[in-house]
């Protein structure tokens, strides 16, 4: 029995091990970002080729564009697209310093009257985007956009004037919630995982656990996901499952659920491995944001494909499981 509360699988034979075949995946299909970031995780890889990759989707204006996000085609800016860009840089160690201080800047500039950030800005007309992520002139504040953004600044200890008024955004609308769906919730997770008032923030997630539970927000019980509804919207098989919520286990979200409920959780995630070594987009769980399941354009899927494989072994290595 792991520190988590829950068995680590029996290892594998290093050549059919989930990382052996994931490596060939990555190395047959993925971005060179994933490529080094897969290196940097599993293969002792260095950060210096990771930023030298991100570089390429950094623009002058301090933000990144250039489809860094798949679901957003074109070389402009965008708010999704920070938010990969800090999610890369935290995962590398990387988040601060005066790459970070130009991010922080491009978020103020494009931040709406309340401080918060839209999800799509209107620099995207007339470039490719997901039918999911409209473009729209004045576009609203978005919990799902600004609460892993701020989530991820505080984490790593960033100060900017810009978190004052966005974690105020963050804290209303997290305690306004009394419906939701799993990409929000998602996003309140990784607000609430970093926010320094930690009292409240578990006081807050214990709350947004029992809204979860009480409107059957995750899966609990994997082989039989067509008694879990679907949230309005949704794609078939497009159901979130505990690890979705609790990435590792120091989340708020860990004590949502049992160790029998995360270990199912865990059980399909390795599961959920295909043949040729990656993990799929849907119908699984494992994914690096709420804009990332619906593979909208045939290079799409390719592309997110990775993204999502490094994020599947990344948590099953957080919960002790055995990779190879």
């Amino acid at each position: 029995m792991s520190e988590t509360g829950v068995s680590p699988l029996p290892a594998t034979s290093p050549a059919r091990s989930p990382l052996f075949r994931a490596e060939h995946f990555v190395w047959l299909t993925a971005r060179v970002l994933e490529q080094r970031l897969f290196a940097h995780h599993f293969l002792n890889g260095g950060a210096d080729p990771v930023e030298t990759a991100l570089d390429a989707y950094r623009n002058e204006d301090g933000g990144y564009g250039h489809a860094l996000d798949p679901n957003l085609r074109g070389p402009v800016s965008q708010p999704l697209h920070a938010g990969q860009a800090l999610r890369v840089l935290d995962a590398i160690g990387r988040c601060g310093g005066q790459r970070v201080e130009h991010v922080c800047r491009y978020l103020t500039a494009v931040s709406r009257a309340d401080g918060a950030l839209p999800a799509v800005c209107s620099g995207q007309r007339g470039y490719p985007a997901a039918p999911f992520l409209p473009v729209v002139d004045d576009a609203p504040s978005e919990l799902l956009t600004t609460g892993p953004v701020v989530g991820l600044l505080n984490r790593n200890a960033v100060w900017h004037a810009w978190l004052f008024r966005a974690a105020d955004f963050c804290w209303d609308a997290v305690d306004s919630l009394d419906r939701s769906h799993p990409y929000e919730i998602q996003a309140a997770v990784t607000f609430l995982d970093s926010a320094p008032d930690r009292r409240r923030a578990e006081a807050a997630a214990a709350r947004l656990g029992r809204l979860v539970r009480e409107q059957r927000l995750a899966a609990l019980e994997p082989d039989r996901l067509d008694t879990c509804p679907l949230a309005p919207g949704y794609l078939p098989g497009e159901q979130h499952f505990p690890h979705d919520y609790a990435k590792t286990p120091r989340s708020l979200a860990r004590a949502w659920f049992t160790d029998a409920e995360m270990a199912r959780s865990l059980d399909h995630l390795a599961d959920a491995q295909q043949e040729d070594g990656g993990w799929p987009i849907l119908p699984h769980a494992a994914t690096h944001g709420w804009y990332a399941r619906r593979a909208w354009a045939p290079g799409i899927a390719l592309e997110t494909r990775p993204m999502v494989t490094v994020e599947a072994l990344r948590t099953l290595r957080a919960y002790g499981r055995s990779i190879g």
